[in-house]
């Protein structure tokens, strides 16, 4: 029988579940919500990195990414983060998407799965 690892249990979510050398990631917003989309991308990111390594892993092993973006417009500013993030040859399956966010500061939510 193989464990489930669960990091940040609420009653609702946990923030990460481990199974079998993957992780999964929960959405990650930005804790600052009154920064623009480079500055929300930016937390997104970094709660994506601390979560990774506190699983062992790192983003060169994120296998796919979801990306909801409140606003299309807000399309570049985002890649112009990610892409300055992510590691050159380790870029991971990836869908974007526009969606109602569920509040209306937020302007990304990231989710993401990887190897551990």
């Amino acid at each position: 029988m193989s464990t489930i690892q669960r990091f940040d249990v609420g009653p609702r979510m946990c923030e990460m579940s481990v199974h079998n050398g993957v992780a999964y990631l929960a959405g990650q917003i930005a804790e600052d919500a009154s920064q623009d989309i480079g500055g929300q991308t930016r937390q997104v990111l970094a709660a994506i990195d601390a979560l990774l390594a506190r699983a062992g892993s790192d983003k060169s092993k994120i296998l796919r990414a979801q990306i909801f973006l409140a606003d299309l417009a807000d399309f570049a500013g985002m890649n112009a983060v990610w892409e300055s993030w992510v590691v050159p040859g380790h870029t991971p399956a990836r869908a974007t998407v526009q969606a109602a966010l569920a509040k209306p500061e937020w302007k990304v939510e990231i989710v993401v799965t990887a190897a551990v």
